[in-house]
């Protein structure tokens, strides 16, 4: 097909060059500081920008702009005209598979521009950014590449007294999609949405969280260079209540899929039932990890540890609620107050650092609120409780022992570096109690004995449950909640059903039907 291949081809030499952006950080030489739409750079139109925080600091590093209705506008119809009329849904899934293979392998090539900037604009150590969140996002779109000349039907057997035909299944992309993700994965939140999304064939309209908005800006122009056609990937930068709210309410959109707040989702799906379109959500957890008497304590600490306190807290699947058997209890608690207090809390460029600020003063502010009603309400504060230092979003490591159900601490999600432990004696017990939440994304199992693994995760209600390890995320696996933590899932073959839609098709085979 000509007219596609000259059009990709066309697309992978508009790349953008010679960037300007105002900024005087070397790290940020090659992120733009304006929307992306239809292929091109291009300001807000009210002219609005906003800041981007150093969350090391509070100080600002970056301006970017500010879209709002006007912009989403443009945006969607750019979409819309790239799905209408372009050459990306009509494109076959091989030549599609090629192009995500590229876009993986420019992640991989920029990959240490990618973990600083990452880290600069999140706050995570820069070894974490370069261990996992970079590496994941281009292992993500790697594996969506592979499944873009694999979505098929099916022939299904159509015969009965009224006659014969045949009968099949074609699965279709939606058409435009818009997209809404979080601060505290921004790559690889923006990778877990767009590759599915991409290999199916749709286009895209995506906003990036206001707090982390720059390497979604710099995949943009990555987008660019590995050929992806002009109006297919459209990066708006901007608040909720605006670029996001209008791209939920914008008429033209076929799709919405978001991670956040559960409090978000709620909005973002009413706005999803008032224009019947479908919606994912992959929303808050407040999940339990599970410690049988059966392990080894000092290796159950770390793991316990790890599943809590992993990305500062910010995980939805975080571990918080860390429940353990009586017979280990007082050794548990000791121990692990032990291990958060050599927690290292500092610099996330600086080696050795564990633990980087959060990310920005709501956040702050909500996490050392949420501390105290756990000192009020009875929880026994082991260690932390506090702010770090005096300057920037840094949180002690905080562990609290005695927490029961009915406290705040152990209902609600704190999304910060919290470990609330719980005492329980038995199987049923602790199945019942892990259960009693809203919330249903993730848990997690700690024990050496099988029966004690088979039955507790047969009995979890949640999408997810790891056994002897936690926060393991494989892109072929799926992941999603149960009850108040989404609907839907990412990642793996699931995901695109989230993105495709079935068509019946009915062709007669031999002779007039028997109405006739």
């Amino acid at each position: 097909m000509p007219s596609i291949l000259s059009a990709v081809e066309a697309s992978a030499q508009a790349v953008v060059k010679g960037v300007t952006n105002g900024s005087s950080n070397p790290l940020l030489a090659k992120v733009p500081n304006k929307l992306f739409i239809g292929g091109q750079w291009v300001d807000a139109e009210s002219g609005k920008t906003f800041p981007v925080l150093d969350p090391r600091t509070g100080e600002e590093v970056f301006r970017v702009a500010e879209a709002d209705k006007a912009d989403v506008d443009k945006a969607v119809a750019a979409a819309r005209k790239a799905f209408d009329e372009g050459p990306w849904p009509r494109m076959g899934g091989k030549n599609r598979g090629k192009i995500l293979i590229k876009l993986a392998e420019l992640i991989e090539a920029n990959a240490e521009e990618l973990a600083k900037i990452e880290s600069l604009d999140n706050g995570k150590p820069l070894a974490m950014s370069k261990l996992a969140d970079i590496p994941l996002s281009a292992d993500h779109f790697r594996y969506f590449a592979g499944w873009a000349d694999k979505i098929h039907g099916k022939t299904i057997p159509c015969d009965n007294m009224l006659g014969q035909w045949f009968a099949y299944t074609v699965h279709e992309p939606i058409g435009v999609v818009g997209q809404i993700i979080p601060w505290n994965f921004p790559l690889l939140m923006l990778a877990w949405k767009v590759a599915p999304a991409l290999a199916a064939g749709n286009t895209i309209v995506l906003k990036p969280a206001e707090q982390t908005p720059l390497n979604a800006l710099r995949f943009a122009t990555l987008c660019e260079e590995a050929g992806i056609p002009p109006g297919t990937v459209n990066i708006l930068p901007g608040y909720g209540p605006t670029a996001g709210a209008a791209i939920c309410r914008h008429p033209d959109v076929d799709k919405l899929a978001f991670t956040g707040s559960t409090e978000v989702g709620r909005l973002v799906m009413r706005e999803a039932s008032e224009r019947i379109v479908p919606c994912s959500l992959e929303l808050g957890g407040k999940s339990p990890i599970i410690i049988d008497k059966s392990v080894d304590v000092d290796k159950a600490v770390e793991q316990a540890h790890f599943a809590c306190f992993f990305n500062h807290g910010q995980c939805c699947a975080a571990g918080t609620r860390t429940y353990v058997h009586a017979d280990i209890y007082d050794e548990f608690v000791a121990k692990a107050t032990e291990r958060a207090q050599r927690r290292v809390v500092g610099d996330p460029f600086e080696d050795g650092t564990e633990q980087g600020p959060q990310i920005d003063q709501d956040q702050l502010d909500k996490i050392l609120k949420l501390m105290s009603v756990g000192e009020r309400e009875g929880a026994r504060l082991m260690c932390g409780g506090k702010r770090h230092g005096d300057k920037g979003y840094f949180v002690q490591p905080t562990v609290f022992a005695d927490v029961t159900e009915d406290m705040t601490i152990a209902r609600e999600e704190i999304f910060g570096p919290v470990q609330s432990i719980l005492k329980f004696s038995s199987a049923e017990e602790v199945i019942k109690r892990a259960n009693q939440n809203e919330y249903g994304l993730a848990s997690g199992i700690l024990s050496n004995d099988i029966n004690f693994i088979n039955t507790v995760s047969r009995a979890l209600k949640a999408g997810t449950v790891w056994v002897n390890c936690y926060n393991v995320y494989e892109s072929g696996v799926p992941f999603g909640g149960y009850k108040n933590s989404g609907i839907g899932r990412d990642k793996g073959e699931y995901a695109l059903e989230a993105y495709t839609q079935t068509k019946a098709v009915y062709q007669a085979l031999e002779g007039e039907p028997h109405w006739y």
